[in-house]
C-alpha cells in the first residue's frame, strides 16, 4: 500500500501506474484521509484487500460529468453523503438553511445537494448505467425502511427504492464492504450478506413488517414497524426482515458481527495521511478536522441507548474497543506530528466510558431484546468499571511529548455512578478536563427522561453533588457543562418551566440549547410523528407548534433579553404568573418597562397631563426594588 493520499483524478492514477479503478467512491463531504471520516476507513479497508480505489469528493451534482474523473471503474461505484445526513447538514431544526458546512471546503455550506445520496445515485446511473451501486453512510444506514422525514413532515419510501442502488449497507460497513467486493469480483449474487438491504420480488422468507402503505394509513403500524426494527438490531439473534413498498420488498438482513479488537486495530493501523488532501489548502482547510486531528477513537457502540440518538440503530448497542497498543501507537504517531502541542483532544467514542461490553452475556448472544442496561436503571447483570479506561490514560498521560489529555466525548454519568471504584472519577477531574465538564443530562423532569430513556434526576443530582466534592477536595474549580433538550416528546410546558426553575436556582445559564431534531432511525423520532411510544405503544404527548417550540426553549434561556416575550407569554398561559416579579425564585421581572414607555407615548401625544405623575411614581417603585425603568430580566 502506498502511503499517500488516494487517487482524485487522472494524473494521480498515473502515478501509481493504474488504467483503472476497482472502485470510485463518491463521497458528500470534502477528501479528509483520517479514520473519523468514513469514506476514508472503507476505502482504507478495500485497498488493504487488494483493490483500487479512487475519491471523487463534492463532485457537481448537476453535470453527469464530473462523475467520470477517473473513468469507469471495474467493479461498481460507492456512494454515501457525508459523515452526517445531508439534510440536517443543510439545515437547522427550525428548516433554515444553515450558513456553514466543517465538512466542506473553506466552510461553506450548499456544496452538496440535499438528499445527496439519492442525487448522486441519480448521476450515478446516467454516467454509469450498467455498473453495481453501492450505498452507505449514515444518511443510507437510517433511511433504510419506510421512515419519517421531518423535512418533508411525512413517511418517504426506503432510500433504496428512492436512490435506486443495487445495495445498501447499515451499521459500520467493514465487513459488508469486503464481501460484496469479492462477490462481485467473482461475479456472485449480493444476497444474504448481514448488515445490508436489497430489493427482492419476494419476502425472501423475511419476518414481515408492516409495509409502507400501510404505514402510511396508519400511524399505529408505523410505529409497530419500528419497534419491529429495533427488536431485530442484534447481530446475534436478529432476523431477515421484508418490508413491502408496492409490489416488492424490501429486505434487511440480519445486522453484520460487530468487529473485535484485533480487527478493530487493525482499521486503525492503515496508512491514513490524518489530515485533508492539500488541493483544499487555498481555500483554509477543512474545519471537521480540527476537533479530530488529535483525537484518538477508541471505541464503537453504545448500550446507553438514549431515544433521540441513533447510535443504536446504526453501530448497535455492543460496544468494542481497540487494544491499548493499538490507540498507544496511534498517540506516538501524533507526537510526531509537526503541529502537534502536547494536548491530545479526547480519547472515547460514542461514549467515552465504556470500554467493554456490558456484561458477560453479551459475547455470546447480544444485547438483550426487551431490556436496557442503563434505563431505567443500571441491570444487575451489568459489569461496572472503569479500571482498563483508567489505565489506558495513565498509559497516555506517560508519553514524553504529551502534556495533556482530554477527555471531551460524552461520559454516561449514570455508569460512572454505578462504579464503587471512586478512581477514575478522580482522575477524570484531576487531569483530563480543563475548568469544565460536559455531560448531558437533558433534561431535569423525570417525565420527560423517561421518554428520553435517561435516568431519573436524582441521579444526575448525586453525580454533580460528588463531582464538586471531588473537585473541593483537588482545590480546583471547575464546573459542569450541561447539555440541555427543548421540546421532546413527552415534555409539556410545565416540564419546561420546571427546568427553567432547576437553572435558576442552580445559578445556570446554558449557552446553547438544542431542541429536539426529529431525525430518521430514532425512537424519538416515532414519538414525534406517531405520538406513541413504539416500545411500549402508550401514548405520548408531543409539543408540535412552532409557538409552543420556542418557548420551551425560551424557558431554557430564560435570562436573555430576546427571549423576554415567549417566557412571559409561557408562564402566563401555565399560569405560573408567581415566577414574575423581584423576588430570587422569579424568572423574569414585571414587563414595567412596556407600561411605562406606553405610559410616556400618551404623554407625548398629549392625552393625560395626570399620567406624567403616574410615570415618575412607577419609575420610583421599580428603581426602589432594584429594577429599572426599561423592563429589566435578570
Amino acid at each position: 500500500m502506498t502511503n499517500d493520499f488516494l487517487p482524485i483524478n487522472l494524473n494521480d492514477m498515473k502515478k501509481r501506474g493504474w488504467d483503472m479503478c476497482d472502485f470510485v467512491y463518491i463521497t458528500g463531504d470534502a477528501y479528509v484521509d483520517h479514520q473519523s471520516f468514513g469514506h476514508a476507513i472503507i476505502s482504507r479497508v478495500l485497498e488493504r484487500h487488494g483493490y483500487r480505489v479512487g475519491i471523487i469528493p463534492l463532485p457537481d451534482w448537476k453535470n453527469a460529468d464530473a462523475f467520470k474523473v477517473l473513468g469507469t471503474p471495474r467493479l461498481g461505484v460507492l456512494i454515501c453523503a457525508g459523515n452526517i445526513d445531508s439534510m440536517v447538514n443543510h439545515y437547522t431544526v427550525s428548516k433554515k438553511k444553515r450558513r456553514d458546512d466543517a465538512y466542506a471546503p473553506g466552510n461553506k455550506a450548499g456544496q452538496r445537494p440535499d438528499r445527496a445520496t439519492i442525487v448522486y445515485c441519480n448521476k450515478v446511473k446516467e454516467a454509469f448505467p450498467h455498473l453495481p451501486v453501492i450505498i452507505g453512510g449514515v444518511e443510507a444506514s437510517l433511511r433504510r425502511f419506510t421512515h419519517y422525514d421531518y423535512w418533508d413532515d411525512k413517511l418517504r419510501r426506503s432510500i433504496l427504492f428512492d436512490s435506486k442502488a443495487d445495495i445498501l449497507i447499515y451499521g459500520m460497513g467493514e465487513r459488508q464492504i469486503v464481501e460484496i467486493a469479492k462477490r462481485l469480483d467473482d461475479g456472485e449474487d449480493l444476497s444474504g450478506i448481514p448488515g445490508t438491504c436489497i430489493i427482492s420480488k419476494t419476502d425472501c422468507g423475511g419476518r414481515l413488517i408492516p409495509s409502507y402503505e400501510e404505514c402510511i394509513d396508519s400511524k399505529k403500524q408505523y410505529a409497530i414497524s419500528c419497534q419491529m426494527q429495533y427488536y431485530e438490531q442484534n447481530p446475534y439473534t436478529g432476523k431477515t426482515l421484508a418490508q413491502k413498498h408496492g409490489d416488492r420488498y424490501l429486505i434487511q438482513y440480519p445486522p453484520a458481527m460487530p468487529l473485535e479488537e484485533d480487527e478493530l486495530d487493525k482499521v486503525y493501523s492503515l496508512p491514513y495521511m490524518r489530515t485533508y488532501h492539500p488541493i483544499y489548502e487555498k481555500y483554509g482547510g477543512i474545519k471537521a478536522v480540527e476537533e479530530v486531528k488529535f483525537s484518538i477513537s477508541m471505541n464503537r457502540g453504545c448500550y446507553g441507548n438514549c431515544n433521540f440518538c441513533a447510535l443504536a440503530f446504526h453501530q448497535g448497542r455492543i460496544v468494542t474497543s481497540r487494544s491499548d497498543v493499538s490507540i498507544i501507537n496511534e498517540a506516538k504517531r501524533m507526537i510526531n506530528d509537526p503541529d502537534f502541542k502536547g494536548y491530545i483532544h479526547d480519547v472515547g467514542g460514542p461514549t467515552a466510558n465504556f470500554r467493554q461490553r456490558a456484561c458477560k452475556k453479551q459475547y455470546s448472544s447480544g444485547a438483550c431484546k426487551d431490556k436496557q442496561c442503563l434505563y431505567p436503571a443500571p441491570c444487575k447483570n451489568m459489569e461496572v468499571s472503569h479500571k482498563r479506561y483508567l489505565e489506558l490514560l495513565r498509559k497516555l498521560r506517560s508519553l514524553k511529548g504529551v502534556k495533556k489529555v482530554f477527555i471531551r466525548s460524552g461520559i454516561r454519568f449514570d455508569y460512572l455512578m454505578a462504579d464503587k471504584d471512586d478512581s477514575f472519577f478522580t482522575e477524570l477531574c484531576k487531569y483530563h478536563i480543563s475548568g469544565q465538564l460536559r455531560t448531558a443530562p437533558e433534561h431535569i423532569s423525570d417525565n420527560v427522561l423517561k421518554h428520553m430513556g435517561k435516568p431519573k434526576n436524582d441521579v444526575y443530582e448525586a453525580f454533580s453533588d460528588k463531582f464538586y466534592k471531588i473537585n473541593q477536595r483537588l482545590n480546583k474549580k471547575q464546573y459542569i457543562v450541561p447539555y440541555l433538550m427543548s421540546s421532546h416528546p413527552g415534555s409539556t410546558i410545565y416540564d419546561a418551566i420546571r427546568l427553567a426553575e432547576y437553572l435558576n436556582r442552580h445559578n445556570i445559564n446554558p449557552e446553547q440549547v438544542q431542541d429536539f431534531y426529529p431525525t430518521p432511525g430514532t425512537v424519538s423520532t416515532c414519538m414525534y410523528y406517531t405520538g406513541m411510544d413504539p416500545i411500549t405503544m402508550e401514548k405520548v404527548y408531543v409539543p408540535r407548534s412552532g409557538k409552543e417550540k420556542a418557548m420551551q426553549r425560551a424557558l431554557l434561556q430564560f435570562k436573555n433579553p430576546d427571549n423576554y416575550k415567549l417566557v412571559y407569554e409561557a408562564l402566563t398561559k401555565a399560569g405560573r404568573q408567581d415566577l414574575i416579579g423581584y423576588l430570587p425564585h422569579c424568572l423574569i421581572r414585571p414587563p414595567q418597562g412596556n407600561i411605562l414607555n406606553e405610559q410616556r407615548r400618551n404623554i407625548k401625544n398629549g392625552k393625560d397631563s395626570q399620567r406624567k405623575r403616574s410615570i415618575a411614581k412607577n419609575k420610583g417603585r421599580a428603581e426602589g426594588r432594584g429594577g429599572k425603568a426599561k423592563g429589566t430580566r435578570h
